[in-house]
């Protein structure tokens, strides 16, 4: 199996490939983002469609082992989460929990792929929704940043992931394969596109989209990584400041009309 790192080489090197061809419609860029972020979303679907067909049972038991499992895991971490609990939490029983998952880090690399999905969904859909050609960069993006933050960061599968990662990752990095592959390097090319798309409406002058993605995405949670680093939700006016200033100072350098 590839390495995390080895499959976002090989993303990055389809999106670039991309922009260097000024032929291929930059429309290419989302389409290519879609179809790999609906693969990876509709696997979860999949299962739970042929286990309905086959073992209509045990597919019903699945959704609330892994909502249970979230709870626990992000209290206890990995290594103090019990699967009696998590079972007594889902109303199964401790051999269901064991028949679906076999162990249990199965169970938590599951957990973490199913939270990442439902958090990619949010993200995808604030993507959706920034219009094609604004016509007021600013608020739009002012908008677009507000939106990222308060449904997709700071909602409770974001919360979830945060803590889970902060609490877990250095102590077991291969449980979190799923969120590298699936959630880091394909949502930063995807907000990429978006800038890659600005630049060509010559909205802004972007040199590099990766390094724009990153920046967009740091400087409008700058302001929020005290509260969440306490394990506080950020207040709506929070990210408001914070969107604003953020997009202000990204403008600042990426502003097709800075000097």
């Amino acid at each position: 199996m590839r390495s995390w790192e080895e499959n976002g080489q090989n993303w990055a090197l389809t999106i670039s490939s991309i922009f260097l061809d000024t032929s291929v419609k930059l429309d290419a860029i989302v389409q290519i983002v879609n179809a790999h972020y609906l693969h990876f979303m509709n696997s979860r679907n999949t299962v739970a469609l042929q286990a309905r067909s086959t073992r209509p049972a045990q597919c019903l038991k699945r959704v609330p082992i892994l909502d249970a499992a979230v709870e626990v895991f992000c209290r206890e971490g990995f290594l103090g989460a019990s699967i009696d609990e998590i079972a007594a939490r889902a109303c199964v029983s401790r051999q269901t929990i064991y028949n679906h998952y076999r162990e249990k880090e199965t169970l938590f690399i599951a957990v973490v792929a199913d939270v990442t999905a439902r958090a990619n969904a949010a993200v995808f859909a604030a993507f959706a929704a920034f219009p094609d050609r604004p016509e007021k960069l600013r608020e739009d993006l002012i908008a677009f940043a507000v939106n990222l933050n308060r449904n997709c960061l700071y909602n409770q599968d974001g919360k979830f992931l945060r803590k889970l990662i902060q609490s877990e990752a250095s102590r077991y990095p291969h449980l979190f394969e799923a969120w590298r592959e699936q959630g880091p390097c394909k949502i930063g090319t995807a907000l990429g596109a978006i800038f890659a798309r600005l630049h060509h409406q010559g909205l802004l002058k972007v040199p590099d989209c990766d390094v724009a993605a990153r920046q967009f995405t740091a400087l409008t949670n700058a302001d929020l990584q005290m509260t969440t680093l306490f394990g506080e939700t950020p207040t709506e006016l929070e990210i408001e400041v914070a969107a604003r200033q953020g997009v202000d100072m990204f403008l600042r350098g990426y502003g097709a009309h800075t000097c």
